[in-house]
């Protein structure tokens, strides 16, 4: 008890992926086990504004708190320092310290800033009371897209050891968690050695769904298209029902040249080719970066022409930043910002047109859902689903039939 009362005293707030809500997760245990009251704040630099957004908010915190602790790390922390480190109380700690218990416990010592318990005031993450549960097997990246920062503040890929995977899986499956979400920074990249032999994302997700059986369901997060291993992960879907037959890609652009000027590895052809193999049994959602250096009206049109052909029924697009440090950012012929976001508003809505016809073909059908809260539940192809009629508890797997569609989600009640 005395430990879960310390963990309380460590308030964090993530922003950017979900990895760094898992981060966070991650060193409010550790730090937990320390017995000082502080505030985590893991930071974001993918875009301008996220990097903006994350200042704003830690200053926020810090007039709200003026007695508090604050330790900021992450991604914008470890790109621009001096943003954060002139806030009062606030201690930067970079990304490749992040997970050291000492890199806290040094500032507190060499700012000689004691260990006051204030109460902390402010919006914070809440407990992990998710019915799913996000597992890192890899951090850090080894390709070298001209557009991104997070690789150089990330490090070169890290590929986690099976063993501490099976572990986290298996304790968070006896922890009552249904769904098992596998997530970092190049996930699909996923690759050791063992018996001489590579171990890939692929052999990683089979012998997940092998040696845990009481696992429910499993589902990645973001992964790259280039992988070969791609073909084995959806293979492995269509004939394994506890392995949640959706994807989402990195795609960032559908036109050719784009991509090889973002030195993306993979080609709208190749990324045809997964779609032609998952066989209409596979739902897929993209990453899209609207407006790169160079991408004209046409280039562009190749990208929502894709989209329409390819129908993934999800589209997070966002208009390109350029991030110092990178070779986008120096690049000719950047795009106007107006023009991005008009693009961004353009793609989205094709995205939204798909997803409408891929549930309008689920009313009628029976589908497996895992309630989260509030009778809201997510589809195997993750679409939120709100079941109407009695209360269901969060974590339930259970059957419903799809009666509706009603505001970009779908209907249901439970299935007799």
């Amino acid at each position: 008890m005395q430990a879960e009362n310390n963990k309380n005293n460590i308030r964090t707030l993530s922003f950017g992926c979900r990895l760094n809500a898992l981060e966070c997760e991650r060193i409010k245990n550790m730090l937990g086990k320390c017995g000082i009251a502080a505030v985590v704040v893991n930071t974001c630099a993918v875009t301008a504004e996220a990097e903006r957004q994350c200042g704003q908010a830690v200053r926020k915190i810090a007039r709200k708190n003026p007695g508090a602790i604050i330790f900021v790390t992450g991604c914008a922390a470890t790109r621009n320092p001096e943003l954060f480190e002139k806030i009062p109380n606030v201690y930067v700690v970079p990304n490749d310290k992040k997970m050291e218990t000492g890199a806290y416990l040094d500032k507190i010592s060499q700012k000689n800033c004691g260990n006051s318990q204030p109460e902390i005031c402010g919006n914070f993450d809440s407990e992990n009371k998710l019915s799913k549960q996000f597992v890192q097997i890899q951090n850090g990246c080894n390709h070298d897209c001209t557009y991104c920062v997070t690789r150089l503040l990330r490090g070169p890929a890290v590929s986690f050891e099976y063993g501490d995977i099976l572990a986290n899986v298996s304790a968070a499956t006896a922890r009552g968690f249904g769904e098992i979400v596998l997530t970092g920074v190049d996930a699909a990249s996923y690759v050791r050695m063992y018996d001489g032999r590579p171990f890939l994302i692929s052999d990683l997700c089979r012998r997940l769904l092998t040696d845990v059986p009481e696992l429910r369901r499993l589902r990645l997060s973001s992964v790259d298209p280039a992988v070969p291993a791609i073909r084995n992960i959806i293979e492995l879907m269509k004939h394994e029902p506890r392995f949640m037959p959706h994807l989402h890609l990195s795609m960032q652009s559908g036109s050719d040249t784009i991509l090889r000027a973002m030195r993306r590895r993979h080609t709208a052809d190749m990324v045809r080719k997964l779609v032609e193999i998952a066989d209409g049994r596979i739902s897929f959602s993209w990453d899209i970066i609207c407006g790169f250096p160079g991408e004209t009206e046409e280039l562009f049109n190749e990208t929502l022409k894709l989209a329409r052909e390819l129908r993934p029924i999800r589209i997070h697009a966002f208009p390109f930043s350029p991030r110092p440090g990178t070779v986008a950012a120096t690049m000719q012929n950047q795009v106007p910002r107006n023009i991005a976001r008009a693009r961004v508003r353009q793609i989205t809505a094709a995205a939204n047109e798909n997803l409408h016809e891929f549930m309008a073909r689920e009313v009628g059908n029976v589908s497996q859902v895992l309630v989260e809260s509030d009778n809201m539940a997510r589809t195997p192809n993750d679409i939120p689903v709100q079941i109407v009629g009695t209360p269901i508890p969060p974590r339930t797997i259970c059957d419903v039939k799809i009666t509706g569609i009603d505001d970009g989600g779908l209907v249901a009640s439970v299935s007799d």
